[in-house]
Order: C-alpha cells, then sequence, then structure tokens
C-alpha cells in the first residue's frame, strides 16, 4: 500500500473556510473552541468533565438499541457510564446502502482518531460513536447510490422521517445489485448483508446492521436520538427555541459575522425545529404552548443548526468529525453552546482520499500524470501531456526575439507616435504568434489522440462527473475488490489530525 499525501489547497476541490480552517487562520478563531490537535484534547478533556451528563440514562438508551454487538462496542457502551470516558462523534444521513464513500471515510477517521487519543491520553478512554440521522426527512438525497456508472434508486410512496421508513421493497434493489456484482466471494457476503439489513426493517435499524458488521470490531456506538428518554432532556432547550426565539438570536448574531467571510450553509430560523406527527416531518411555524412541549415533547425534532446542540446536550463528546458543509454551520452556534452551558467541541474535518486501484494505477503510469497533476482541469491536463510528449513546440523563444527586435527599433526612433504605432504591431504580431502557438498545440493534440483520449476517460473514472470520487462512488465496488481489508487500510490510514488530501494506492 502506498499512501501519497498533497495538500487540499492544491486539490482545487476545497472551499475557503476548509483551507483557512486547516491553516488555523486566526479570524476563524471567534467561531470555535480551538483549533484541532492532540494537545487541544487535554483542555477539551477538562471542560467536558464538568458537563453534567446523564451517563445512566445514556446506557440504558444504548444497550436497548445496539442490539446483537459486537464484544468491543458492548465494552464501549458500558464503559460509557465512566466519568473517564469520552466520545469522538460523527454522523449522517442515513443513505440507502451508506450513499457516497466519504461516510465511510467519516467513520474510518472518527475511529483512528479514536485510536491515537487512547495513546496520548491513557488515563482516559474513548469511543467511537456514529449518529444516525433518523429524523431527517429529505427522502431524495439518501434513496440513490451510483454504482459502476449506474444509478440504482429507490422508490417508495412513503414520506416522513427516513428512520422510520419500512425497507422490505429495498429487496428488489439487491437482486439488481447481485446481478452487477456476480457470485465472487466478497459479493455473496455484500448480498447477504444486505438482505439481512433491509428485509423486515426501517432503514434506521438496516444502516445500523450494515454499519455494525463494516466497523463492530471498532466498537463503534450507533446512536439514535428519536428516543423519548432522551428526547425528554430536550424539553428546556424546545422551550428556549419555539416559545422565545432566543437560539435565533444568538445564531443570527454570529451567522452575520460569519458570512462577512463565508458562505452560510444554513440560516438561523426563529423556530429552528419540526413536528413528527402522522408520518410527517413539518416545519414548526408558529409558537406553541409550554404544556404542549411538556406533553409532546417526543413529536418535536432539531433541524439541521440545532441538532448539535442536542447532540453535546447528550455525549461526553471531545469532538465531532465531519465535512466542510458541517463544520460550517456548527461554527455559528458558539453562543448557544455557551450560553446553555454545554461543552462545544472541537471541529475535525474528515479525511477526503481517492482510492487508486492498481489497474488504474498502471493507466497514470504509462501516461506519465503526477499525482499532484491529477486534480489539473482536464483541458490542461491534455495540454500538459500534449506539451511533454512533444519536446519545444511552444513559441516562447520565437515571441522573446520578437519583443527584442521591436525594441531595438524603438531604440532608434524617438518620434513618440512612431512609438505608439510600433507598439501596436508589436502586439498585432505576438497575438498572430501565440495564435499560431494554440494551433501547433491542436495540431500535436490531434497526433496524440488515442493517449489523450485515455487520459480522459482515466479522469472520468478518478473524477466522476468533475467531483471527488468520494462524493459519487459507494463503497461496495471497493469492498467487492478488497474485502475487510479495505475498512482495515481506511481506518489505519485516515487520521484526521493530518490536513492532507489521501492518495491510497492499493497494490492488487
Amino acid at each position: 500500500m502506498e499512501v501519497i499525501k498533497i495538500p487540499y489547497k492544491e486539490t482545487n476541490h476545497f472551499s475557503k473556510l476548509v483551507l483557512d480552517y486547516l491553516a488555523n487562520d486566526p479570524k476563524l478563531k471567534s467561531f470555535i473552541n480551538d483549533f484541532p490537535s492532540l494537545d487541544s484534547f487535554s483542555t477539551q478533556i477538562t471542560q467536558k468533565s464538568f458537563q453534567n451528563i446523564d451517563r445512566i440514562a445514556l446506557h440504558k438508551v444504548l444497550k436497548n438499541q445496539n442490539l446483537n454487538p459486537s464484544k468491543e462496542t458492548l465494552k464501549n457502551i458500558d464503559a460509557i457510564k465512566d466519568e473517564n470516558t469520552f466520545s469522538i462523534t460523527t454522523g449522517h444521513q442515513l443513505c440507502l446502502f451508506t450513499g457516497p464513500l466519504y461516510l465511510i471515510y467519516k467513520i474510518a477517521s472518527t475511529i483512528n482518531l479514536v485510536e491515537t487519543l487512547k495513546v496520548k491520553f491513557p488515563e482516559n478512554n474513548f469511543i467511537p460513536i456514529f449518529w444516525l440521522a433518523s429524523e431527517d426527512h429529505d427522502f431524495e438525497e439518501v434513496s440513490s447510490i451510483n454504482l459502476f456508472n449506474k444509478k440504482i434508486k429507490w422508490s417508495t410512496k412513503q414520506k416522513g422521517a427516513v428512520g422510520k421508513m419500512n425497507t422490505t421493497d429495498v429487496n428488489v434493489l439487491i437482486d439488481q445489485i447481485k446481478e452487477i456484482l456476480g457470485e465472487s466471494g466478497n459479493s455473496v457476503d455484500l448480498i447477504s448483508l444486505f438482505k439481512k439489513a433491509y428485509t423486515n426493517n426501517n432503514l434506521a435499524q438496516a444502516t445500523r446492521i450494515i454499519l455494525n458488521k463494516l466497523f463492530g470490531e471498532y466498537g463503534l456506538v450507533i446512536i439514535d436520538a428519536d428516543s423519548k428518554v432522551l428526547k425528554n432532556k430536550l424539553i428546556d432547550i424546545i422551550k428556549k427555541d419555539v416559545l422565545k426565539s432566543d437560539l435565533f438570536n444568538d445564531i443570527n448574531k454570529i451567522s452575520e459575522e460569519f458570512s462577512a467571510h463565508y458562505k452560510l450553509q444554513a440560516k438561523p430560523r426563529e423556530i429552528n425545529f419540526f413536528r413528527i406527527k402522522n408520518n410527517s416531518r413539518v416545519r414548526i411555524d408558529e409558537k406553541t404552548s409550554s404544556n404542549d412541549i411538556e406533553n409532546n415533547f417526543f413529536e418535536y425534532s432539531p433541524n439541521v443548526l440545532l441538532r448539535p446542540l442536542y447532540q453535546e446536550l447528550l455525549l461526553p463528546n471531545l469532538a465531532y468529525v465531519g465535512g466542510g458543509a458541517e463544520i460550517s454551520y456548527w461554527m455559528l452556534l458558539k453562543q448557544v453552546f455557551k450560553n446553555n452551558n454545554i461543552v462545544m467541541p472541537l471541529l475535525i474535518l474528515r479525511n477526503s482520499a481517492l482510492i487508486m486501484t492498481a489497474k488504474n494505477q498502471k493507466k497514470i503510469n504509462q501516461l506519465a500524470i503526477s499525482s499532484n497533476e491529477l486534480f489539473n482541469d482536464i483541458d490542461l491536463l491534455k495540454k500538459q501531456f500534449t506539451l511533454r510528449n512533444n519536446n519545444n513546440i511552444l513559441l516562447n523563444d520565437e515571441i522573446n526575439q520578437l519583443e527584442e527586435i521591436y525594441q531595438r527599433i524603438k531604440n532608434k526612433i524617438s518620434d513618440s507616435s512612431f512609438q505608439t504605432s510600433l507598439e501596436s504591431m508589436k502586439v498585432k504580431n505576438i497575438q498572430m504568434l501565440s495564435n499560431t502557438e494554440k494551433k501547433i498545440i491542436t495540431h500535436f493534440k490531434n497526433r496524440n489522440i488515442i493517449s489523450l483520449n485515455k487520459l480522459e476517460k482515466i479522469i472520468s473514472l478518478l473524477f466522476p462527473e468533475n467531483s471527488l470520487q468520494e462524493r459519487y462512488d459507494n463503497f461496495i465496488p471497493y469492498y467487492l475488490n478488497y474485502g475487510e481489508n479495505f475498512i482495515k487500510i481506511l481506518v489505519k490510514e485516515l487520521n484526521p489530525l493530518d490536513t492532507n488530501f489521501v492518495i491510497l494506492n492499493f497494490e492488487n
């Protein structure tokens, strides 16, 4: 396994916010608890130790929710009762068959960080937690995957919170996947896993079964906050938001400061809760009564901005591992955390990676494309390839010589009007040479059309639809090739405290 690391800024795929955050830009300090580093966890542990966490209730819920857990997960669930146990959390929507690769990267990054902290702070215990976003209702975002350039899509008339949707009819899609994958050993294992997960379950339970299989040996603990025991602890926050709009005022003020520098990923509303009722999740637009909240608190569901507050209220959490968009809306919440006596976690950017199979690496080597060049625009890549394989076709020397000729002529005549005319002639002639150069490059591109087509094809495989692979591909093709070893490699190599994009060159 060869691992190549490239600074995020050299990939041209990440926002200004992400790049500034990785560079510890001082203007971001007012939006976070601290920049992430191993040393910053020491302070975080101290601060979180003083927050009152109902560990007994949390343990009870986790025991009830995590059915048939691995022994490592069960050990971590029991450890949560210990005041010296802290969590590192990530979370995501309940995507069909886990959705894009980056969900897998999130969890691998979280587990890697947990193992690092165990070494750094042996007096404490650390556990990885995955937060099931079971109350989300955006079905369209979670209902399909891309598999070998084919879209596998789940169609259903069910509505409301996706976590409660019955998944029995997903078996039709599993049959489609089986037909695509064939009968290899890893294919049989995957199909068996999917049938177990999606038959006679809801989407939350199906996702839990898959993640338990992939990450159970690492002690991953999965929490579904759609729980009466846990929601009961949210009553005071519901009242503050729904009855008084207190949280809106805090978030809105920081949003205005933040938007002066960066794009807002989520805008605060005067009321930031939905209501789940009768198989629907509807935004609350009007204030209700305190009695209604106390009697029906289980029906109230926080939106994307208040979910972090709910999470940190419940968990002994030190850090949240997420993507750039997630980190941007967490940054709007510092004052809300403070005003509610909840410790804001460290915000850790999940790892981003490019998986390079041996077959694709061989093609890249044949075309003599460097790792850094992979991230260039395809037109620039074609030009670079053409120039590299056809020496001395640029007209830089000729253009410089033309500049010198005109300068020598200028030196002979001092008349300003003539010099102006001469300058115009020079510009025109240089432009003609530049156009000629473009024609020469096009000529040699045409002579290298076979190689350039190969280049375009391999780039389209590595960057589907001009996007990062992790935002398009599903984990299935890679698990099909590498089995459990695929997950082991990700957990080993995806260190979220290492601020570099990672290319993983698989050997076979």
